[in-house]
């Protein structure tokens, strides 16, 4: 839940402390500051809804997936990664599970970047931490 207060904070955000805004793809609009040291561009974000069958046929309820993918700069550019799968009937006895995680990239080279990963579901008991190296190609 505090990670979708803090994505909401993001969205909120770009949109009253726009200076200059760019028309793009999608509802997001980008936004970057007159100094160009701040600023907020929309890559990816998508909203899916799934009917959930397994191989025999047997209907494994509903799932709302949330990806958004976007970029920022504070001073140096980042992404920022949320990704978030309710699912509504699917598992065994549960109602509800859900599986989020919030990344935050750094590109480091045009082919590498570091990447720290937060990832909390129903699955585990607690939130994991993920820290690493992503190879772009």
């Amino acid at each position: 839940m505090r990670q979708l207060v803090l994505l909401v904070c993001v969205f909120a955000l770009s949109f009253f402390a726009v200076e200059s805004v760019s028309a793009q793809a999608g509802l997001i609009p980008s936004w970057e500051d007159r100094s160009k040291r701040f600023g907020f561009y929309p890559i990816s974000n998508e909203v899916s809804f799934f009917a959930n069958v397994d191989d025999s046929g047997d209907n494994r309820g509903h799932t709302l997936q949330l990806v958004l993918i976007n970029s920022f700069k504070i001073l140096t550019s980042f992404t920022f990664e949320f990704t978030a799968d309710y699912n509504y009937d699917m598992t065994p006895g549960l109602d509800n599970d859900h599986y989020v995680e919030l990344s935050l990239v750094k590109q480091v080279t045009p082919f590498v970047a570091v990447n720290y990963q937060r990832v909390t579901s129903t699955f585990e008991p607690e939130p994991i931490n993920q820290m690493g190296v992503r190879f772009v190609f």
